[in-house]
């Protein structure tokens, strides 16, 4: 991978939620982003803990979330505008950051555009086929499981309720797929409700998240806003600043102005909306700004949409000027992916308020510790894991005199029966020094 490859904090706790996962616990209650944690679970088992391994769910999504992205923009727009905004979107750096986390994170992204692309193929024909109706219940169904997607499905229900052409296809759908699919999705709500008997904790943790405050809600939205505007400066933060380039989000600022025209046409509401829903969610978590990806798609879709209609009205019956916009399109688009995937590759690895984030001792462990006992201080349910597929032991207390012992972490007040044989080191700048690996001699009298 060129950029990404430590591993932060929210990385190595969900690597070991997911591997603690079984069948036993998700009876009991443990339904918190469960189709993701499920998929990493699989992929550390066959891949083993590794960096790879942990992010491979998030790669496998971010490429489906893609090319959702392209059909959905392609039932709205003409196939050049949504190729054009799609690929704005999907090589921008807040979207190939998503892709390449080990985190559920890219799931609160990944059902909004599914359900929209679903919803979609049922609102554009005069008989939508039952097929579609069942996919976008069970869709919603299984996404209740990812933080404030209770939000999203209440926000599908009301859109339906008040947009006055969606309200008249669902009346209009045949009565006996729509009854099936109603009982489909009262019947997850069903086992939605049984886990939450067992285990009331999670409805915070869907609905808010863990430690929310609410005098915190307007500090956590002007915080996650302070990353899109922060042209001028680095924001610490896991998102590299600014979240959304100037070039994007002034096509998508011009894609807002020009959906106020016929407002209330479904394509063009959905999106200020978007906005709306995206605001309240990053109230509860600031990290939930991301979702901004979905809207900011729409949006720059209807900029560019807009742009080429200008550009092509100003000469209706002249095709040489219609070509010789292709030129400055080229070079525009260039200018704007080209520092995207730039910011990317090098902001994640030398940007200091972000890089930081990132640990390498993972990596260093697996090509440098093949075998023996390894001493971690923290993260110990996540190193355990490597007990699994290498044959190194892992522990968290020295209770015994060991022959050879690795410290991930440089030790304190240890015994001078311990030789230091050599120290591994990380890239990162500051405290590289990672691993120590120590001998141990017995002293005569022992």
């Amino acid at each position: 991978m060129i950029a990404q490859r430590g591993l932060s904090q929210e990385e190595i706790n969900s690597a070991t939620t997911s591997f603690s996962l079984s069948a036993s616990n998700m009876l009991e209650g443990n339904l918190i982003d469960l189709p993701y944690h499920v998929l990493q679970k699989l992929s550390i088992l066959i891949f083993g803990l590794t960096p790879f391994a942990i992010k491979l769910p998030s790669i496998l999504v971010g490429l489906a979330l893609g090319f959702l992205l392209i059909l959905l923009l392609n039932r709205w727009f003409k196939s050049n505008v949504s190729l054009l905004a799609s690929c704005l979107v999907i090589l921008s750096t807040p979207f190939l950051f998503l892709a390449g986390s080990g985190t559920p994170l890219i799931m609160l992204v990944l059902w909004p555009t599914l359900l929209l692309w679903l919803g979609s193929k049922i609102q554009g024909e005069k008989r939508p086929k039952p097929l579609y109706c069942f996919a976008f219940t069970i869709a919603m169904l299984i996404s209740v499981f990812t933080p404030y997607m209770i939000y999203f499905a209440v926000f599908c229900i009301l859109f339906v309720l008040f947009q006055p052409h969606l309200r008249f296809i669902v009346k209009d759908l045949p009565k006996l797929p729509l009854v099936i699919t109603l009982i489909v999705l009262l019947g997850g709500f069903m086992v939605l409700g049984i886990g939450i008997f067992h285990r009331p904790e999670i409805i915070p943790e869907l609905m808010l998240s863990k430690n929310f405050e609410l005098n915190n809600f307007l500090n956590n939205i002007t915080s996650a806003l302070a990353l899109v505007f922060s042209w001028h400066q680095s924001i610490e933060s896991t998102f590299l600043s600014p979240l959304i380039s100037l070039p994007v989000f002034a096509l998508a600022l011009i894609g807002l102005f020009s959906t106020t025209k016929g407002f209330f046409a479904s394509r063009n509401s959905i999106a200020s909306l978007l906005l709306v829903f995206c605001l309240i969610i990053t109230g509860f978590n600031q990290d939930a700004i991301i979702f901004l990806i979905l809207p900011c798609s729409i949006l720059v879709a209807h900029g560019i949409k807009y742009l080429l209609e200008k550009w092509y009205g100003l000469f209706p019956e002249n095709p040489y000027a219609r070509i010789s916009a292709l030129l400055p399109l080229v070079i525009l688009f260039a200018l704007i992916i080209i520092p995207g995937l730039l910011q990317y590759t090098y902001g994640y690895r030398y940007n200091p308020t972000v890089a930081e984030r990132f640990s390498y001792k993972l990596s260093v462990i697996n090509e440098n510790v093949k075998d023996g006992t390894l001493l971690v201080f923290d993260n110990y349910e996540f190193y355990k894991i490597l007990e699994r597929s290498t044959d190194i032991k892992v522990i968290n207390t020295l209770d015994e005199k060991l022959e050879k012992i690795t410290f991930l972490g440089k030790p304190e007040d240890l015994d001078d029966s311990y030789n230091l044989v050599q120290i591994f080191t990380s890239p990162m700048r500051d405290n590289s020094d990672i691993i120590y690996l120590y001998t141990y001699t017995e002293k005569e009298g022992e």
